[in-house]
């Protein structure tokens, strides 16, 4: 970091300015447009009851039962949180995450650096400290704003320990870095255990390469423990507790014994592409009656699957819940429209949402109607949602010039490899979330930054510093 630390107090002035503009629009967020939803409260019931308790358990009437929905990292910092500002004390929380989100910026930086220039550096913590589509989520208590921190970190360790490795230098120490801070985003986000994967394959790259063959293989096994010891605790727990091998958490969010309507979620995905149907649709069952109209034209094959899907959704909206006999119902049509078009199920659809991701506005975290092409329902809403895309849309089009434009070699595969792995999982999901993607922006921002800068200075490596 030495080398980080010479070069911020070289530019003092910049930093303290674009510091204090980070936070100004993370407390603008928290102050202005706070988002305490949802998921939010899953996770405070489990830290208030692992808090006073003493168990890692979700209120259930009178009673408090373990659950294993959601890994230990977030709710951690939120019990962490309440014992020191009282509970439910949620702006603090968000406070302590804008302030969190700041220091980010410094890892997206430190991250330039390495990879590029110090006037890439510059670049890349100006966009960090002012791109409002990850600082919208300090406003909000989940584990984003910290799955993001630990991404940010594991890759910028990775990359030094990359650097010191072709370097032939002494590179352990941080790839047990990268490895705990990898352990710690997979604790926040289970889909982080995707960091390993480029990693693993350039240190894989590496073995057959004429470099130190037993340098290497220390490296990934350093790598491996450091990030799935950690998660070693959490699987026992959860062996002694529910007797089942669960490293990670449950993919629908249940705990052992649940009923998940599989054949419901295998519906949606036949059809799913955008986030409006997440919000309107899936995030409805159970509970909430769905409307036929919230259906596009893209659900239906033909008439009699409409009104096979008609009757499906009115015997859903008497209940309003998914029992079994209903649930293979939606299972049935599922596997009808799959194998009517198996084409669009495997490959379309998914590119679909993974763009859906990638392009829509990213409002969700304001109020700001989801469906914001419809200009005719609030023009005002529209037109700011579309200068949103517009605004995304150009961040992303940097990003691809600055990847073009910096040869990186397998440090841009590592970048790059992340960004395309996470993209093709999250595509698989059937419910499509911008929020999904935003651990790929320290990428996004590094890159974004490169766009204005020239790639005639070599970067410096990372053992020198």
């Amino acid at each position: 970091m030495k080398r980080l630390i010479e070069f911020i107090r070289d530019n003092k002035l910049f930093f303290l300015l674009c510091t204090l503009a980070a936070l100004a629009l993370r407390l603008f967020f928290v102050f202005r447009y706070p988002h305490v939803a949802g998921d939010s409260f899953v996770y405070g019931d489990i830290a208030k009851n692992w808090l006073n308790h003493g168990i890692y358990g979700l209120t259930d009437g009178p009673d408090i039962r373990p659950t294993l929905i959601r890994l230990p990292g977030y709710p951690t910092f939120l019990a962490l949180m309440f014992s020191i500002f009282g509970q439910e004390h949620y702006h603090a929380v968000m406070v302590a995450q804008a302030l969190i989100d700041t220091n980010t910026c410094l890892v997206i930086a430190a991250l330039a650096l390495e990879l590029m220039n110090a006037r890439t550096a510059k670049a890349a913590y100006g966009l960090a400290a002012l791109c409002p589509f990850v600082a919208n989520y300090s406003a909000a208590p989940l584990s984003e704003t910290l799955a993001v921190f630990c991404t940010a970190h594991a890759l910028y360790y990775g990359i030094r320990g990359l650097k010191e490795l072709q370097g032939g230098q002494q590179s352990a120490r941080h790839w047990c870095f990268c490895g705990l801070w990898t352990a710690a985003a997979i604790y926040m986000r289970p889909d982080n255990l995707l960091l390993l994967v480029p990693f693993g394959t350039v240190l894989l790259f590496l073995m057959f390469r004429p470099l130190s063959k037993n340098r290497t293989a220390i490296a990934g096994t350093l790598l491996l423990l450091t990030s799935l010891g950690p998660l070693i605790p959490w699987t026992v727990r959860n062996w002694k507790t529910f007797h089942i091998f669960q490293p990670l958490a449950s993919r629908y969010a249940d705990d052992p014994g649940e009923f998940v309507p599989l054949g419901f979620n295998h519906w949606i995905k036949t059809w799913t592409v955008d986030f409006v149907s997440v919000d309107e649709v899936f995030w409805h069952v159970s509970g909430e009656s769905i409307s036929m109209n919230s259906l596009p034209e893209r659900a239906f094959d033909s008439r009699p699957e409409y009104e096979a899907t008609e009757k499906l959704i009115a015997a859903y909206n008497q209940q309003l819940y998914i029992d079994p006999a209903l649930d293979w119902q939606f299972e049935l049509l599922a596997r009808e429209r799959m194998n009517h078009n198996p084409f669009r199920y495997y490959l379309w659809l998914p590119a679909l949402r993974i763009a859906d991701m990638w392009l829509r506005p990213r409002t969700e975290m304001l109020p700001v109607d989801p469906r914001w092409w419809e200009f005719s329902n609030d023009p005002k809403e529209s037109a700011f949602s579309f200068l949103w895309a517009v605004l995304n849309l150009l961040l992303l089009l940097a990003a691809l010039r600055g990847w073009i434009s910096w040869r990186l070699g397998l440090y841009g595969f590592v970048l790059a490899g992340f960004v395309l792995v996470r993209s093709l999982f999250l595509g698989t999901l059937e419910n499509p979330e911008p929020r999904y993607m935003l651990e790929c922006f320290p990428v996004v921002l590094v890159f974004a930054a490169g766009a204005f800068t020239r790639s005639r200075q070599t970067t410096t490596p990372s053992g020198s510093t």
